[in-house]
């Protein structure tokens, strides 16, 4: 069988996007530019055209061919991240230089690609045996940008007294 993997439609941006990328996620690299021929349209010929590289250790194809067609929130790379720090720090710099925040955990960086930046924790509580304790963090997540595992943990738990970190 061949090999499943997401491919990733930019205008023209698809090289800077992919070595972005491999300069944030761990275990991330890009392992081979293509060229563009003469007569794609929309698409300087030399240019770069297929870009593909390693996410994590996930083979990944972009494309660069014009405005044509756009990344959505439709389709988002979900980061699991071990603990607030690695939240914090992903937000950041994946928002960084034009990124955009979103809700719920949700952003959009500079290149248009949407992400989920997701505390391991929350995988957790989502899975717990409590419904009505998961009804709470989930309501509380719903309510933030970046999650913040320190409130979801205290919703869960049920303390109001725990405001989200903005």
């Amino acid at each position: 069988m061949g090999v499943v993997r997401p491919h990733l439609w930019f205008h023209d941006r698809a090289e800077e996007a992919a070595a972005f990328y491999a300069t944030v996620i761990p275990n991330s690299s890009v392992t081979r530019v293509v060229s563009a021929p003469d007569g794609i349209p929309g698409v300087e010929a030399g240019a770069p055209f297929i870009v593909e590289f390693v996410l994590d250790g996930m083979p990944v194809t972009a494309l660069n061919a014009g405005p044509a067609l756009t990344l959505d929130d439709a389709f988002s790379m979900y980061l699991t991240c071990d603990d607030q720090q690695e939240v914090d720090h992903y937000w950041e710099v994946l928002t960084a230089d034009g990124g955009s925040p979103g809700r719920c955990g949700w952003l959009r960086d500079r290149f248009g690609l949407s992400w989920q930046v997701v505390p391991r924790a929350l995988d957790e509580i989502m899975t717990r045996a409590d419904p009505a304790a998961v009804a709470r963090a989930t309501t509380v997540m719903l309510g933030m940008g970046k999650l913040d595992v320190a409130a979801l943990e205290a919703a869960f738990a049920g303390d109001q007294q725990v405001a989200p970190r903005t």
